[in-house]
């Protein structure tokens, strides 16, 4: 399985993703979710996939081929805007898909792939897109802006909870870690190393990169934080009235009032 996410905000964009393929009890993979292509002053692109893995390296490798040779026609290096390579990457998914499922006709497994596209070229903003199999997308917005793909709905809530435009673009990062941790914590299927980069607004490249693991000492020292705090906030959270001694509904005067236990009825057979 997968979880990758995405975080546009004022400052920048934030990605990260996890590594896992598999987790058998005897068959753990990892593998790169998270691919990146930086023309520094001119263009930036992130592209994280979630799927089939051969459609995946098979959208990796047209893309590639694409701005590394002198082959004409769209690539990352020429396209003009962010709409136009999130088309242009719809298209390569959907030929990428017949091609893989060419080769298998017989097969029951899956040739579809989801991706998550951000970045942003130079005279536009940055942007966030999240690419369908059938080569259709959507983009963030102010109301939403946060994207994820895979199994993303343990890490949505603190998501929900603190990602808004104006958030520190390092902050978002510390969500989207935690996020991620929420998710390797309740799904065995998503797992770590995880990847993190940063794309701040207007600088047209990469400017943090990182692969954590679990002993990577930041990520470690983030998840006994984020676990303390958690149950130090938890023990605080209000007490039940009987555990306070007060009379129950004593705090809340219109609760219990008047209230009469309903009486019984009998019946007897033949009656």
């Amino acid at each position: 399985m997968t979880y990758c996410i995405a975080i546009k905000v004022d400052e920048g964009l934030v990605f990260a993703s996890d590594t896992r393929t598999s987790a058998g009890v005897d068959d753990v993979r990892t593998y790169n979710k998270m691919h990146t292509f930086a023309f520094p002053g001119d263009r930036v692109f992130v592209l994280m996939s979630a799927g089939n893995l051969a459609t995946t390296q098979t959208v990796l490798t047209a893309i590639k081929r694409g701005f590394e040779t002198d082959v004409e026609g769209p690539s990352l290096r020429n396209l003009p805007t962010m709409f136009d390579v999130a088309e242009y990457i719809g298209g390569l998914s959907q030929r990428a898909q017949k091609q893989v499922a060419g080769d298998a006709p017989s097969s029951s497994t899956s040739v579809e792939t989801t991706f998550i596209l951000g970045g942003q070229i130079a005279g536009e903003a940055p942007q966030l897109y999240l690419i369908y199999p059938l080569g259709n997308y959507i983009s963030a917005s102010p109301e939403s802006p946060f994207l994820q793909i895979g199994e993303h709905k343990y890490g949505k809530p603190i998501l929900d909870r603190i990602i808004r435009p104006g958030v520190r673009l390092e902050d978002a990062a510390r969500c989207a870690l935690v996020s991620l941790d929420s998710t390797m914590r309740s799904n065995l299927s998503v797992g770590p190393p995880v990847d993190l980069a940063l794309v701040p607004e207007g600088q047209l490249n990469i400017s943090h990169q990182m692969r954590l693991d679990t002993e990577t000492p930041y990520y470690r020292q983030l998840k006994e934080s984020w676990e303390k705090k958690l149950e130090a906030v938890f023990a605080e959270l209000p007490r039940f009235d009987w555990e306070t001694g007060n009379p129950v509904g004593s705090n809340h005067p219109d609760v219990g009032a008047n209230v009469q236990a309903p009486s019984a009825t009998i019946h007897t057979l033949g009656s």
